[in-house]
């Protein structure tokens, strides 16, 4: 049924409501200038990756990451299902180019261009594309002609956006491994390895022109499972720990986070980029693991994403760079079934495939629920979207009046 309502104003105040109009439009517009070329709002977001034939539809997660205010993710493709989804939710995504294309990507700029006609433009501007990681893990772990293609392919993808007029809405960059570093102890003495900087130091001049952040995945998990016995848990777990303390810059590091967030920028430093900033792109730790698996246990998992999240949540930089917040996305938001590997790799989810809670780190909008078959309730979701939409209709038919 249909309503219409006519309401007869004074001129002077149609034009008082026509000048709000425009100042709202300009201060739109100025808002959205201010948040261009950013990939990343607030300081934490989650890695949602799909490796599984269980997990909830795309529309769900939406809901899903509403209620736990999550407002970044990643993904590792540009999944055209997610991407529809996630239209108007208002969470920034960054999408990957995968590590299978860059070769063909790398060649010409046409097929850049069409890749990113294909996957990125005809989303924009509902959904929120904030980025394109350029591959995941190229540098130090996939084959040599691929760290070949990776400059040329993320230059190719950054001409198209530029050509289209959109770099200054979606950024464009790429995450690394700590494979990358020939050393990270103690975070003052970290470098890059020498078969890499040839590949590395071009490809960080050109992020550096375009004013890309170096993206690093980050996992205190890892070095833990490696050494046991020489490296304190607690150390990898925020927990009170004796720490460690850097001989050369005289800092103190309290825990392995920090210490190889600050191991990036160190390496850094020494090749003449000391002022870019570094992200991380993935850290988390696997809640199962194999008997050889050290520490990947339900509650180290908690612990360490829980401390983790209250860590970012500060908005505070490390020892070394103590005025720049550090930003991180946990991996991952669910645990996927079909992964290669060891255990651990199925098992780093916060939340299981049905919705329900891996562990609580305190999501203040998600509570247990009684129900067996889904777990989790949404508090308040439903009314404050409804007060919004509400509010919304109500400015919107005052000002067309």
């Amino acid at each position: 049924m249909e309503c219409s309502c006519v309401v007869n104003m004074p001129t002077k105040h149609m034009r008082s409501s026509s000048s709000f109009l425009r100042f709202l439009l300009v201060f739109s517009l100025l808002s959205l200038n201010v948040l261009t070329g950013q990939a990343f709002t607030g300081t934490y977001g989650v890695n949602y990756g799909r490796i599984a034939d269980n997990l909830p539809p795309p529309g769900s997660v939406v809901t899903l990451l509403k209620a736990a205010k999550i407002k970044n993710i990643r993904i590792y493709d540009a999944n055209s299902d997610v991407l529809t989804a996630f239209k108007g939710s208002g969470i920034e995504i960054m999408v990957c180019l995968p590590n299978e294309l860059l070769i063909e990507v790398s060649v010409g700029e046409e097929r850049a261009m069409d890749w990113i006609k294909e996957n990125v433009q005809p989303y924009l501007p509902g959904t929120s594309i904030r980025g394109i990681s350029i591959g995941n893990e190229i540098l130090g772990v996939t084959p040599i002609e691929i760290w070949e293609a990776l400059l040329p392919a993320s230059k190719n993808i950054y001409t198209a956006l530029d050509r289209l007029g959109l770099t200054k809405l979606v950024q464009v960059s790429s995450p690394h491994s700590e494979a990358v570093f020939a050393n990270s102890f103690p975070p003052s003495s970290c470098t890059f390895r020498d078969d890499i900087l040839p590949f590395m130091k071009p490809l960080l001049q050109f992020f550096s022109q375009i004013g890309s952040p170096f993206y690093i995945n980050a996992y205190p998990f890892l070095a833990y499972k490696s050494d046991p016995e020489h490296i304190d848990i607690n150390y990898a777990l925020f927990k009170s720990n004796k720490g460690i303390y850097d001989a050369k810059t005289k800092l103190h590091y309290d825990n392995m986070f920090d210490a190889q967030v600050d191991a990036a920028y160190a390496a850094l430093e020494k090749v003449g980029f000391g002022k870019m900033e570094v992200i991380v792109s993935e850290t988390g730790w696997a809640s199962k693991g194999d008997d050889n698996e050290a520490g990947a246990t339900v509650a180290n998992a908690r612990a360490y994403n829980k401390n983790l999240r209250k860590r970012l949540l500060k908005k505070k930089g490390t020892p070394y760079r103590p005025k720049k917040p550090v930003k991180a996305y946990i991996f991952a938001l669910f645990n996927e079934n079909l992964k290669f590997g060891p255990t651990s790799e199925r098992n780093f989810g916060l939340f299981k495939a049905d919705g329900s809670i891996s562990y609580d780190i305190g999501f203040t909008g998600l509570v247990p629920s009684s129900a067996t078959s889904s777990l989790i309730t949404f508090k308040g979701i439903g009314l404050s979207n409804s007060l919004i939409f509400t509010s919304a209709t109500l400015l919107l038919l005052i000002l067309t009046l």
